[in-house]
């Protein structure tokens, strides 16, 4: 059987909606309390963003290394932090003992160490990778071959982040605190789905960029008629909120795709494919 983007749907809306108080709580302290802090303390977040208007790729470029050179302990804490947070409410909503807030809590951060790791595996992966095919074109001086090999690195990449995007789920929920052997696990459950995952995953996010964006114009407009200050505020509540937002549903998303993945995986013909 097939991956159905419908049924992971309805399943993710029933995670949320059953367990969106504490969701919304865990969301609310490890993400939007966070995040928004980050935002109002870095006065450096409002240029990148200033930088991030103007639509030019070096200015964009220049901007985010040196906030992150500046700033690359703030960046690391925030990292565990929402790692441990996105791991327990993974914990919360599909642990089959029914966990408590704080028995999730306790999972989300005895795994933060193997779910980091996994993530620099991965990211690793993908730098090797898209180096290795925009390299090649760069290297022969030819722009057409190097424009050829960036946009295989891109769908090559999308497939790679597709794959993996179960590590988190399998370290929550199967409680696999070995990274190497979460991302393998990540990468069978997917076997045979991998474009219906894409294209899941490619709705949510588009519909995800409107609304985020919707939201922010809205509300950054009436924030900024009260002057500079309530606009800097208004900013970081609403990127806060759109973040903890954000991570709400693709925790319930995660979920359900890792339940039907499994669900589909344990029967005689739900991997015949490669």
């Amino acid at each position: 059987m097939k991956f159905d983007l419908d049924t992971a749907w309805k399943d993710a809306t029933g995670l949320l909606s059953r367990n969106f108080g504490l969701l919304a709580v865990i969301a609310g302290v490890f993400f939007f309390l966070p995040y928004a802090g980050i935002t109002l303390a870095l006065p450096e977040v409002s240029q990148l963003q200033n930088a991030q208007a103007t639509g030019n790729p070096e200015v964009m470029m220049a901007a985010v290394t040196d906030l992150y050179v500046g700033y690359w302990w703030v960046f690391l804490i925030l990292a565990v932090i929402q790692g441990a947070g996105l791991l327990a409410m993974l914990a919360l909503v599909r642990r089959r003992a029914n966990p408590t807030v704080g028995e999730a809590l306790t999972t989300g951060a005895r795994s933060v160490p193997s779910y980091i790791a996994a993530q620099l595996m991965q990211s690793a992966l993908i730098v090797i990778v898209a180096m290795l095919l925009v390299g090649f074109g760069a290297v022969t001086g030819l722009q057409m071959l190097a424009a050829l090999g960036g946009v295989i690195a891109f769908v090559v990449i999308c497939y790679l982040v597709t794959k993996l995007s179960l590590a988190a789920p399998v370290i929550a929920i199967e409680g696999e605190l070995n990274p190497l052997r979460a991302l393998q696990r990540s990468w069978s459950l997917t076997r045979g789905n991998s474009m219906r995952l894409f294209a899941f995953y490619l709705l949510l996010l588009i519909a995800f960029i409107v609304l985020s964006a919707v939201l922010s114009l809205v509300f950054g407009l009436g924030f900024a008629l009260f002057g500079e200050q309530a606009a800097l505020l208004g900013e970081a509540v609403v990127s806060g909120f759109v973040n903890a937002t954000m991570i709400v549903i693709m925790v319930c998303v995660l979920a359900a795709v890792h339940t039907q993945l499994n669900r589909l995986a344990s029967e005689p013909d739900g991997a015949v494919e490669a």
